[in-house]
């Protein structure tokens, strides 16, 4: 749906980017991801080299949504410039951007280190945290991936972001040739659609408001569109808007009533039939799921 999400798919399947990827692992022993911008995933996890505290962790729910909420806090933090972040449980992460111009436009990410050397007091601390979200990580299984986790410097931490920075570089014009390829196989005015719905998609949008926005026939919009983004007009709608739901119920703030109507809904009960027929649970189910209690 998101045209930088796309892009970061197309570089993670290119032969440049999965050739560094297994030889930064052989290399340092880390995991590596190829992040988008927002992404309601674990990056690092199922990669090879993932730390086994982390994937044992990422198991439960609960701790599964707060290592969500700090993934976000980091993208916002590395938007610029390399950026690196401890979670709860005292492991940390290193997030380098990857530029298009002066547009961020997603991530490499490793990490799922310590940067002080293991000890019981440590790992105290981590199971009072994870007790703290309701969930018991002491055992035996837990303490020893915890004590087998790599030990990095901070300093060993930034000369491996100088080296994924050299990287995103490469990324970064490779990504600008995909880029110029598919503005050239997009027709201008479904780029100016999409656009016109990013922008507008918290309004009562309509076939003939965005087919009137970029000034062509409400019959001839109707076939290019799904023609060249595989999906009704309305589908794409209600995906791109459960899409931005999905972020804003990490929230427990937010009423859902409000998310609701925040993402363009006009009414509750069809933001509540449009998210569980894409995504096969209620957004109260999908919220339970993944926020800490």
């Amino acid at each position: 749906m998101n045209g930088d999400g796309e892009l970061i798919e197309t570089l993670e399947h290119s032969p440049l980017y999965q050739g560094y990827q297994r030889a930064f692992t052989a290399a340092t022993g880390l995991p590596l991801a190829l992040r988008p911008m927002v992404t309601w995933q674990l990056p690092l996890h199922g990669k090879a080299g993932e730390n086994e505290f982390c994937a044992m962790t990422a198991e439960k729910s609960r701790t599964c949504a707060a290592c969500l909420q700090m993934q976000d806090r980091l993208a916002q933090s590395a938007t610029r410039s390399p950026c690196t972040m401890t979670c709860g449980y005292g492991l940390s992460e290193t997030a380098v951007p990857i530029r298009l111009g002066s547009q961020t436009i997603g991530y490499l990410q490793t990490g799922q280190v310590l940067l002080n050397k293991p000890t019981p007091a440590r790992f105290k601390q981590a199971v009072a945290e994870a007790h703290r979200m309701g969930v018991d990580i002491d055992t035996a299984r837990a303490r020893e991936a915890y004590f087998s986790t790599p030990v990095m410097s901070r300093q060993k931490m930034e000369s491996v972001a100088t080296l994924l920075g050299v990287f995103a570089d490469h990324l970064a014009i490779q990504s600008n040739q995909i880029a110029v390829q598919q503005t050239c196989s997009e027709p201008p005015v479904i780029t100016r659609a999409k656009r016109y719905i990013e922008e507008h998609h918290r309004e009562d949008l309509s076939l003939g408001q965005v087919a009137a926005s970029v000034h062509t026939s409400l019959f001839y919009f109707c076939k290019l569109f799904k023609r060249h983004t595989g999906v009704s007009f309305t589908e794409y709608v209600s995906r791109l808007r459960t899409e931005k739901a999905k972020k804003l119920l990490l929230n427990p703030n937010l009423r859902v009533s409000e998310i609701a109507y925040e993402v363009g809904f006009q009414s509750l009960t069809h933001f509540n039939r449009v998210f569980k027929r894409i995504l096969h649970e209620s957004p109260t189910e999908y919220r339970q799921r993944l926020q800490p209690v």
